[in-house]
């Protein structure tokens, strides 16, 4: 495989892990796993938004660059391949829906001060799809404290990542999930495969 780093991002429900999974057993590669569950905020946050947006953004701060400090320092990453469900700006981006203004300054100067020691994936996959197709998968996936997930928080976090994408100086592959099935369908698997194992020169790309 051409890349050392891959990293797959999208909103809440479209898909990333289940991707992350396929590629990272596919290439044999270490897999990074945002490790959501245990985090004591996340049900408190959707209950009362006003209240815990801060402290939960926080916690995912530390969370997500101690995982990822540990894990990516532990590899070589001219010998081993890494696929990580998630980037770590997905703290600031999600800090910049959820917090208030002063919050959210804070929060950016502490994440800007961290985010220099971190490197940048060579590909980031990005998972799109409509609305519906993420809440019936979030309902499908049955964690409690999703299902009342409203459709305006996840049209903010589609905006929030549409903005970010304009900025990013990473190889993004974009790819429309309404059209892709990647588990159940492997042709569409094999598709993915063929781009990651060819490269081209293009910034952005559409599967």
């Amino acid at each position: 495989m051409s890349y050392r780093f891959i990293a797959v991002e999208g909103n809440i429900g479209v898909g990333k892990t289940t991707l992350s999974r396929m590629i990272a057993q596919h290439y044999n590669s270490k897999l990074i796993l945002e490790e959501f569950v245990d985090n004591n905020f996340l049900p408190k946050f959707y209950n009362n938004p006003e209240r815990f947006a801060f402290p939960l953004e926080l916690s995912f701060l530390a969370d997500r660059y101690k995982q990822l400090k540990n894990l990516l320092n532990s590899q070589d990453l001219f010998q081993d391949t890494i696929v990580s469900d998630y980037l770590f700006i997905k703290s600031k981006l999600f800090a910049k829906i959820n917090l208030k203004e002063e919050e959210y300054d804070l929060f950016q100067r502490l994440f800007d001060i961290i985010q220099l020691q971190l490197p940048e994936p060579d590909l980031l996959l990005f998972l799109d799809a409509p609305i519906p197709k993420l809440q019936e998968n979030i309902q499908n996936r049955g964690r409690a404290f999703e299902m009342d997930i409203e459709d305006t928080y996840l049209s903010k976090v589609n905006n929030v990542y549409a903005e970010y994408l304009k900025t990013i100086n990473v190889k993004v592959l974009y790819i429309n999930m309404a059209e892709y099935d990647f588990l159940n369908n492997p042709s569409d698997f094999e598709k993915l495969i063929q781009f990651i194992d060819h490269p081209t020169t293009h910034s952005i790309n559409h599967l």
